[in-house]
């Protein structure tokens, strides 16, 4: 049977940004999906023109939404999930919903505590006003090309702005702010499942917004389990790395690593 693969967008980026990953899995005899978070249109162009659909959603209903459509798939299927995609895809991971996971620049995690300038810079658009918790909230061009394109010419991070940016829901971005202090918080990871399948984390060196130290203190939170986590980095970039030019690199990247694992 054809192994399901689950595509989990983060903040910002609309789930078709993932079409030539898509394209690529489905060449390599996968079956890949890509669905939205809650509240996401069928097009960027949607999807900008209704944010009050995204405002107010968690980590825990984008969980629930996800863990649905799972449960409609014939197996468990490879989660691959970019910034707060890949702390979705570790906490489905975590609850046995897959086969084995990749987390792109992922989203920190309760636990992790490097909180590096620029991410800080990076997400205060949202963080900067406590109302925007129930708010979707959408960067500017300059503001996406600190957050992503950092990396890549001013020309290319406004291409991807423009093709694929949308609002955001801000309350995940508070979450995952206050996680340390909540016993109870939403990011908090289930690191220590033994069952588990696989998991490979990628971490740009040039990120603004999960930094390099962010994803390799994550992969310390994994230390009491046995299960395989791996980590990959990529040194020269940034968050854009799932949409830009240099995307076949970290997709075959990502390809070569579920070989291994028999997947």
């Amino acid at each position: 049977m054809t192994l399901p693969v689950v595509f989990i967008h983060g903040l910002w980026l609309h789930s078709s940004s993932w079409q030539p990953w898509i394209d690529l899995f489905t060449e390599r005899g996968y079956q890949p999906v890509a669905p939205g978070w809650p509240g996401d249109a069928p097009t960027v162009e949607e999807t900008r023109a209704n944010p009050d659909a995204l405002a107010g959603h968690g980590i825990d209903d984008v969980v629930a939404h996800y863990s649905e459509i799972i449960g409609a798939l014939p197996e468990k299927p490879i989660l691959i999930g970019h910034s707060f995609g890949g702390m979705i895809a570790q906490k489905l991971l975590g609850l046995d919903l897959g086969a084995a996971a990749v987390a792109i620049d992922a989203a920190q995690i309760k636990g992790v505590l490097p909180v590096p300038l620029s991410a800080l810079r990076s997400s205060f658009p949202v963080l900067g006003n406590p109302a925007n918790s129930s708010k979707a909230v959408s960067l500017t061009a300059e503001q996406f090309r600190y957050a992503f394109g950092n990396a890549i010419t001013e020309e290319e991070s406004r291409q991807l702005y423009d093709r694929w940016s949308i609002p955001a829901p801000g309350k995940p971005l508070f979450e995952a702010a206050t996680a340390n202090f909540n016993p109870h918080s939403p990011a908090k990871v289930d690191t220590a499942n033994e069952s588990r399948g696989p998991l490979l984390l990628m971490a740009g060196g040039k990120d603004h917004t999960v930094p390099e130290n962010v994803v390799r203190a994550t992969l310390k939170q994994y230390r009491h389990s046995h299960a395989v986590t791996d980590i990959v980095d990529f040194p020269a970039k940034a968050h854009s790395l799932t949409i830009d030019s240099g995307w076949g690199e970290v997709a075959e990247t990502a390809l070569t690593w579920l070989k291994k694992q028999g997947l």
